[in-house]
């Protein structure tokens, strides 16, 4: 496995080893003892898979209390992966990240706690598989707009985004509830 820093400290792309033969692939999806040695002492408690079509965004999320790190994957399709950095007192804050992530490149892509996170579908459907260091806490989450001017993200838009009502009524940065 190819482990490749981003701008963003503590943000990590995890390339994989592909065998590939004529009767397709084969690489590991994840395993525990090798990415300890990159993320530490992590421990997953829930697996979410979200499907969205083409021109869907969501995002940009985080949930403060209780902030997610997410270890990110596409199972099917691509999308364009957003990471921003939403602790004020990071020398990146409100520095942004972006990555193209597929099934057929299959990297995956680690969000630590402190970051939000969002994506737009790039092909017809996308399949997304996010492991998480703690519980989905509906209380708890919250939005930036993912067009604020201030983050700079220029989002791979051929038509209007297709939003949830929730992030149609994103915040900016800096009216976010972000970490201290």
């Amino acid at each position: 496995m190819e482990v490749i820093n981003t701008p963003l400290p503590g943000v990590l792309v995890f390339k994989p080893r592909i065998f590939t033969d004529d009767r397709g692939h084969f690489f590991e999806g994840y395993n525990q003892r090798e990415y300890a040695e990159y993320l530490g002492n992590v421990s997953f408690v829930q697996d979410n898979v979200s499907r969205s079509l083409r021109g869907v965004l969501r995002g940009l999320h985080f949930q403060n209390p209780r902030p997610q790190g997410k270890l990110v994957r596409v199972l099917r399709g691509e999308i364009f992966d957003v990471v921003v950095d939403i602790r004020r007192a990071s020398p990146s804050f409100g520095g942004a990240f972006s990555i193209r992530l597929s099934a057929d490149n299959a990297l995956m892509i680690w969000i630590p706690r402190g970051f939000a996170h969002g994506f737009l579908t790039l092909s017809e459907t996308a399949d997304i598989l996010y492991k998480t260091t703690d519980f989905y806490m509906p209380a708890a989450e919250h939005c930036i707009a993912w067009n604020d001017p201030h983050l700079g993200i220029d989002w791979p838009l051929s038509a209007p985004a297709l939003l949830s009502p929730k992030d149609a009524v994103g915040k900016s940065l800096q009216d976010s509830e972000v970490f201290p």
